[in-house]
C-alpha cells in the first residue's frame, strides 16, 4: 500500500505559498505549511521553518516526499542556505521539488539561478517556476502598492518597457499541478499573463477601474537604486534597479502559453484582477 504524498510548502503564508497550500489541500492532499511562526493554514499542518535555522529542517521534512520552495526574502545569495537544505531533503526522502524563481533569473544566473542550476541533479522530479512580475505588486504591501495608495504614483526606471505581469493565483495553480500531477514538468516554466503592459499602461488601467488618478513617474537607474537602498541593502537595491533597467531594454516584453497549457485555462488579465479587487473593496 502506497503512503499518500505529503508536500512541504515553504512560505505558506506568503503570496504564492498560501495559495499553493490551499490548492493542494483542496485536492485532498497532505500539506505541511512551513513558516517562521508556524502559522495555521486551513487544511494543512503548521510547522516552524526558517532558512537560517537548520534546527528547524528536521521536523519540517519528516514524512515529506515533495516540497515547494520559496527562497529567503531579500537574500542576494539564497544558494548558501538553500543548497544544504535541499541536500538534506534528498537524503530524507524528498523526490520532487518545485522552485519559485523569476523570469529574470536563468539557470546558473544570479540569486536563485544557482539553486535552479542545481535542482535537476538533486531530485528525480523537479520544476522551476519563472514568473514575470506579480500583478499583486500593485495591490498588496509591495512598494508599488504603497506608493499607489499614498501618492497615486508608480515609480520605476523601466521607461516604456513592457512586462507580461502575472497573477499570483495563476502561478499557484501551475505550482499545484507541478506538485500534484503524476509527473513533474522536469523543466523550467516561464509564466506570464495574457499581455505585456508598460507601467504607463498599468497606471492607466488602475485609473480607469478605480476612478483614482494614478501616474507612472520615470526615474533613472541611480535614482531608483538610491530610493530602494533607503530600506534594503545596497547590493540588493542595485540588483532590483538593474532589473528595471533590463525591462527598459525589453527583457520582459513577452508572453507565454504556460498557464493555459498546464492548467487548462487562460491566465487572468490585469484589468480582470483590478476589477476583482474593486469588487472586494480593495485598492
Amino acid at each position: 500500500m502506497n503512503t499518500p504524498a505529503t508536500t512541504l510548502v515553504i512560505g505558506a503564508t506568503g503570496t504564492t505559498g498560501r495559495r499553493v497550500a490551499a490548492g493542494l489541500s483542496a485536492k485532498g492532499l497532505r500539506v505541511k505549511a512551513a513558516g517562521r511562526r508556524a502559522t495555521p493554514v486551513d487544511g494543512a499542518q503548521a510547522v516552524r521553518f526558517d532558512w537560517y535555522e537548520p534546527a528547524t529542517f528536521g521536523e519540517a521534512l519528516d514524512g515529506v516526499d515533495r516540497v515547494y520552495l520559496v527562497p529567503p526574502i531579500g537574500s542576494s545569495d539564497p544558494a548558501e542556505v538553500m543548497l544544504p537544505f535541499l541536500r538534506r531533503a534528498r537524503a530524507t526522502g524528498v523526490r520532487r521539488a518545485v522552485l519559485l524563481s523569476s523570469s529574470a533569473m536563468p539557470a546558473g544566473g544570479p540569486v536563485v539561478g544557482q539553486v535552479h542550476q542545481a535542482l535537476p541533479g538533486l531530485f528525480d522530479e523537479w520544476a522551476v517556476l519563472r514568473p514575470s512580475w506579480f500583478m499583486q505588486n500593485f495591490t498588496g504591501p509591495h512598494h508599488h502598492g504603497r506608493t499607489i495608495r499614498e501618492d497615486g504614483v508608480i515609480l520605476t526606471a523601466t521607461g516604456k518597457g513592457r512586462v507580461g505581469f502575472v497573477d499570483a493565483e495563476d502561478i499557484a495553480a501551475v505550482a499545484v499541478h507541478a506538485l500534484a500531477d503524476d509527473r513533474a514538468p522536469d523543466t523550467d516554466l516561464i509564466l506570464t499573463g495574457p499581455e505585456a503592459l508598460s507601467y504607463e499602461d498599468v497606471a492607466g488601467i488602475i485609473t480607469d477601474v478605480t476612478g483614482r488618478p494614478v501616474v507612472h513617474r520615470h526615474l533613472t537607474f541611480e535614482q531608483l537604486r538610491e530610493r530602494l537602498a533607503a530600506g534594503i541593502p545596497l547590493e540588493f537595491a542595485t540588483m532590483l534597479a538593474g532589473m528595471d533597467r533590463a525591462i527598459a531594454d525589453g527583457a520582459e516584453d513577452r508572453t507565454s502559453d504556460t498557464v493555459e497549457r498546464i492548467t487548462g485555462r487562460p491566465p487572468r488579465s490585469f484589468r480582470a484582477l483590478m476589477e476583482a479587487e474593486m469588487s472586494r473593496g480593495g485598492t
